[in-house]
């Protein structure tokens, strides 16, 4: 048998509930951020960003902040019980800040608006969605396989329909959005 050094908890089961506080602070840090920003383009809040001289810090510097030192304290400490889901809730926050302006990491720049921010967020969150909700697939029964073949054809129907809708809302909604954008405060 081999050792295990300082005496190292190998595996760990799974836990939904944590899954679940990761999924909560991601939706709520998501929704609220963009409104904020909307809020903010809107002229309806102050311009609440932070600026080091004239650059305009993003709010997913932020977000990878926190995820570095949440990292470091999470290989350090090791944390259990309230801590942990305390770690949970700062990792679903970070990972809604860094992964909302995911556009800015591929074209390095561009406008606040990129489509892939978007599907980042939405493939993000289904992806805690079915890590907090979802049973284990060893618990699977054969209604659940059939409920999952079920949802995953209306996932693939759905999402060919959002792409239609989205085609459209670009041609329609874009211009003023980028409208917004270049008038907003800086």
């Amino acid at each position: 048998m081999a050792e295990n050094p300082g005496n190292i908890e190998i595996e760990k089961p799974f836990s939904h509930h944590l899954a679940r506080i990761i999924f909560a602070a991601f939706l709520f840090t998501f929704i609220t951020a963009r409104v904020i920003v909307f809020l903010i383009m809107f002229e309806t809040l102050p311009d609440l960003y932070l600026y080091v001289g004239q650059t305009h810090i993003h709010h997913l510097n932020y977000g990878i902040f926190l995820l570095a030192g949440l990292g470091g304290y999470l290989v350090f400490r090791r944390p259990v019980g309230r801590s942990l889901e305390i770690a949970a809730i700062l990792y679903g926050i970070g990972m809604a800040l860094t992964f909302d302006e995911f556009g800015m990491w591929i074209h390095l720049g561009g406008g606040y608006w990129q489509r892939a921010s978007w599907d980042a967020m939405t493939v993000l969150g289904g992806c805690f969605f079915l890590l907090a909700f979802a049973p284990s697939p060893k618990k699977f029964r054969p209604s659940h396989w059939l409920a999952t073949i079920i949802a995953a054809l209306a996932i693939v129907v759905f999402a060919i329909l959002l792409v239609k809708s989205f085609n459209y809302a670009r041609k329609s909604i874009q211009p003023r959005l980028e409208k917004i954008e270049t008038i907003a405060p800086k």
